[in-house]
């Protein structure tokens, strides 16, 4: 995420530095979008022009999207990944911890990564805004793609 910022930021201070026309007329695309005319978007283009540094803040945040990431929320993003991609791969083990039979603990293995893929496409859809049980059947359908790839390339190697 940093790298990616560090990156682009570098690449966008060379296109102003290297191509000012250019960038001052995506300046206007960008104003235009929001219903301004090239006249009313030149004060704030030339404004810009001045201030090199504000100009590229300018473009990584409306031309790219994109935010200065926080160096403090680094930690705890590693943290989160690490800990659901621990959290999300128990899931499928569990089960073999509770039953001396491999045959059963892939079954409810199967089982218990289904319902737990229908969980958490239903809480991912809650809080993206999409129709949760849209959500739900999504997650579930693709995560059951991959896991049965998984498998199969799996069975295959052994």
């Amino acid at each position: 995420d940093a790298e990616h910022y560090v990156r682009e930021r570098s690449r966008e201070r060379a296109e102003v530095r290297d191509k000012p026309l250019e960038e001052e007329a995506e300046i206007h695309e960008i104003f235009r979008k929001y219903g301004l005319t090239p006249e009313e978007s030149e004060p704030v283009v030339m404004a810009l022009r001045n201030r090199p540094e504000a100009w590229i803040d300018f473009m990584m945040r409306f031309e790219l999207g994109l935010e200065k990431p926080d160096p403090k929320r680094a930690l705890i993003s590693a943290l989160t990944i690490g800990g659901a991609y621990v959290a999300g791969g128990f899931v499928p083990l569990a089960p073999y911890f509770f039953t001396p039979d491999a045959g059963a603990g892939l079954g409810l293995s199967v089982v218990s990564t289904a319902i737990a893929l229908l969980g958490f496409g239903y809480l991912k859809g809650r809080f993206t805004g999409m129709k949760p049980l849209r959500s739900a059947y999504q997650t579930t359908l693709l995560g059951g793609l991959a896991a049965a790839a998984a498998f199969l390339i799996a069975r295959a190697v052994s």
